[in-house]
């Protein structure tokens, strides 16, 4: 198996993402950091900073040049950042130095690296808010079909009570519409150009640096931050932390789709599956199964993100390597993620027959709590709990139904009516509906 597995020729229908991995390539990044340095020498031409001849030059090359990643390697990895490189190729494709000796002028490898990642993170969000509301309207439906249909509710992985499969839907795309929330909110902290100059004071550009940002932020269509941020990293952070949230709550669906469709319970169905290479009777929740990894991984490397904040002075090398390392497998984890939920939103039949089934197994103790709720009607509910908790033992012992063994010696009590799922289902249909209600509006 290669280092990443995202990148993978072999592993690429599993891990990969083609939309993702398109905006994290090594061509995608030249073409933004390329994009980058012609925005920022037209900025400097338009307030005579540099020749205006020489800026219109500049900014023509970048966005006509083509550059081969692999010249560029040597000397990235003798410089760790990429931009020495790519401005000297720059310079002599453009094969006019009196206009290419202001080509970087006054900025700084991180500002025009920063920037180029912006760039590609705004695609990215934009790609992960589409696919959450897919995803979201997707479960909303499904929701709102199926807010009626009873089924067990488990905590600690134990029949407890009764739900329905609608408000456990509910309980799945709840947590996306607060994180569409959460990505409107982050959005214009993260998306903002970098233009600090060498230790962030711009002071190589004299008067001119804070409006050359402003003017290369509206060129951009970013935001201007009005300061550096070259050591303030709280919006690559709070990118990471989102993107942990998203796929730990894809994680969650990834986990329930696989206990829901589990040999014995199989109260789901998931049309994407996976085969055996021995076993002909498997098929396995792969994408299931994806889902909860990637949720772990994720979770791991944002760790390396969040200790990633603690940048040192006005520039860390150390600290912006580590975010080199596990952002991109983070943001690519995060869209495969969304992708495989999607798919299998799309595909997943409830087993109403197993559902009902399974309310009913091990001597139908899931009405156990009602029962005693029912009873505390006309005994003190500590006596009721006793009561009931010594008939589950019997039902167990005797191989019987805690319901039969209740209405038998309580006849007069009605309990036979309220031990019915439908009776049961409490506020699990309405869960569903407000759901779907709002997922609609997305």
């Amino acid at each position: 198996m290669p280092a990443s597995p995202f990148d993978s020729s072999m592993y690429r229908d599993l891990f990969g993402d083609a939309e993702v991995a398109d905006l994290f390539s090594d061509s995608a990044e030249i073409r933004a950091l390329l994009r980058v340095l012609g925005e920022l020498a037209r900025a400097q031409g338009d307030l005579g900073l540099i020749p205006t001849d020489s800026a219109a030059a500049i900014h023509a090359a970048a966005q006509t040049v083509q550059i081969d990643a692999a010249t560029l390697a040597h000397d990235t990895g003798q410089n760790a950042v990429v931009i020495p490189a790519l401005v000297q190729a720059l310079r002599a494709a453009m094969q006019a130095p009196e206009h290419a000796q202001y080509l970087h002028w006054g900025a700084t490898s991180q500002d025009i690296i920063d920037t180029g990642l912006i760039l590609r993170l705004a695609d990215a969000t934009t790609l992960y808010q589409r696919r959450l509301t897919t995803l979201t309207k997707s479960l909303g439906q499904l929701a709102d079909t199926h807010a009626n249909l009873p089924m067990a509710a488990r905590t600690w992985g134990q029949s407890a009570t009764i739900t329905s499969f609608g408000a456990v839907l509910a309980s799945w795309g709840s947590p996306l519409i607060r994180h569409l929330d959460r990505l409107g909110e982050l959005t214009p902290r993260l998306l903002q150009v970098s233009l600090s100059g060498a230790a962030g004071t711009l002071s190589a550009m004299g008067g001119h640096g804070p409006q050359v940002r402003a003017n290369l932020a509206k060129a951009l269509n970013l935001n201007d931050p009005q300061t550096s941020w070259h050591s303030t990293r709280d919006p690559i952070a709070e990118l990471s932390a989102w993107m942990t949230l998203v796929t730990g709550s894809v994680g969650k669906i990834g986990e329930d789709m696989i206990l829901l469709a589990q040999s014995g319970i199989d109260e789901i169905t998931l049309a994407t599956s996976g085969a055996s290479s021995t076993m002909p009777q498997k098929s396995n929740p792969v994408l299931a199964a994806l889902m909860a990894a990637l949720a772990r991984h994720t979770s791991a490397l944002n760790t390396s993100m969040q200790g990633a904040i603690a940048h040192r002075a006005q520039r860390d090398g150390v600290a912006w390597l580590s975010e080199w390392l596990a952002l991109p497998q983070i943001c690519a984890a995060c869209g495969r993620a969304l992708a495989a939920a999607n798919t299998l939103a799309t595909e997943i039949a409830p087993n109403a027959t197993r559902m009902a089934a399974n309310i009913e197994q091990n001597h139908a103790l899931i009405y156990a709590e009602a029962l005693t709720f029912a009873l505390a009607n006309q005994m003190p509910r500590p006596q009721a709990q006793t009561a009931i908790k010594a008939l589950c033992q019997q039902a167990i012992a005797e191989n019987t139904s805690l319901i039969d063994l209740a209405t038998s010696r309580w006849p007069d009590a009605g309990l036979a009516q309220i031990c019915t799922p439908a009776a049961q289902l409490g506020d699990a249909p309405a869960q569903a509906r407000r759901f779907a209600k709002a997922a609609a509006w997305l």
